[in-house]
């Protein structure tokens, strides 16, 4: 029997959790499967990059595109000039994209284009909003996939909605839940982070912290937009820690508007990026987590520690009807009264949502060997 070739691909941060589980369960089709790693560098910092590879088990690349920063134009346009080379290189049997970012839909287009099958894990996810560059990439993406691999069953809603036969579509729940049951119990202790990072951590306990993650353009880009969070965030500080692990993104932003006097401010906690598994530390013993990040709004919700969600809307929305997810965006009122709640009464409980169980990616290789070996 000759193996298939399937590219895999990788551009940013959160693909790489997503994309670990099911590298690894390939595992189980090495006779009839080759995957092919494909990194299009749009996640260009280095050392997060090989954190995360090596945390995660992925293997290095079969190539690295090295596309870099950019507009959204430049960079998918960058990415499906270097990426097509590939294909015609590789000749592989389907293109598998995860996610929502510039090189799942510009990876897609070049496929499709050659008439390659697109799969598409992490199909129907949807915010209704389409001034986030995600959605129109979300959008586009299930468009051309051959397969729609979804976390939720009201995806499939969403895609019938938007005229996708069900025939393409497969419910298989949560590969960022996969990562997170496989790799929970290796996360170091939040201590151990901040002792790491030469941070006090004497007067903190399991529990009794807020964990703050903040990188969308919507609330750092915007200079009003971003005093005004992170004015929330000092006041949250006043009523319990806050560990702020600083994106490269915010980081640079803070400094160019010169707002470093504020996370310097209050009970501020700043950190550099950390790796998947110290975030998963951090995150495990928080009282509560305010986040702009769609992955830690699923992962809280799999944890059942409350999220506060500092956007206008989710393409999550399991995350709120069944999980421990509010969204608060960005009025400081509504924010302060979130964390009030949390602190006065624990917060949303929720419930682990159907099939977010550990077993996506088995899931996601078994329909693939239905279809197309």
């Amino acid at each position: 029997m000759n193996k298939k070739t399937i590219v895999c691909v990788v551009g940013a941060r959160p693909n790489f959790m997503k994309m670990a589980p099911i590298l690894k369960e390939f595992t189980t089709l090495k006779e009839q499967v080759t995957p092919y790693l494909v990194h299009t560098g749009q996640h260009y910092d280095h050392d997060m990059k090989a954190s995360f590879f090596q945390q995660l088990g992925i293997p290095e690349p079969d190539v690295d595109l090295g596309v870099g920063s950019g507009s959204h134009s430049e960079q998918t346009a960058n990415i499906m000039l270097r990426f097509e080379p590939v294909l015609n290189t590789v000749k592989p049997y389907a293109v598998l994209v995860v996610g929502d970012v510039n090189s799942t839909i510009a990876c897609s287009l070049v496929a499709v284009k050659k008439q390659i099958p697109v799969l598409h894990v992490e199909a129907g996810l949807r915010s209704r909003d389409r001034e986030m560059p995600e959605e129109i990439n979300r959008i586009l993406t299930d468009q051309i996939s051959d397969r729609l691999y979804t976390t939720e069953k009201d995806a499939e809603i969403n895609l019938r909605y938007e005229g996708i036969d069900s025939s393409r579509i497969c419910f298989v729940g949560n590969v960022m839940i996969d990562s997170l049951k496989a790799n929970l119990e290796q996360a170091p202790p939040f201590a151990e982070t901040l002792k790491e990072y030469q941070k006090p951590f004497n007067n903190i306990l399991a529990g009794k912290y807020a964990l703050l993650t903040m990188h969308r353009p919507a609330n750092v880009d915007n200079p009003l937009t971003l005093r005004k969070l992170l004015m929330s965030v000092v006041a949250v500080s006043q009523k319990l820690p806050v560990i702020f692990p600083i994106h490269p993104r915010t980081r640079t932003k803070i400094e160019q508007e010169g707002m470093k006097e504020l996370i310097d401010a209050g009970n501020l906690i700043c950190l550099p990026p950390v790796g998947y598994l110290q975030m998963l530390g951090l995150m495990k013993s928080a009282k509560m987590v305010l986040t702009d990040s769609g992955g830690l709004q699923e992962e809280t919700t799999s944890l059942g520690i409350p999220c506060v969600t500092l956007r206008e809307n989710t393409e999550r929305p399991i995350t709120v009807d069944q999980g421990t997810n509010t969204i608060v965006g960005t009025d400081p009122d509504k924010i302060k009264a979130c964390v009030d709640d949390i602190l006065t009464t624990g917060g949303k409980s929720g419930r682990t949502p159907e099939y977010w169980d550990g077993r996506a990616a088995s899931r996601i290789v078994a329909d693939i060997k239905k279809h197309y070996l």
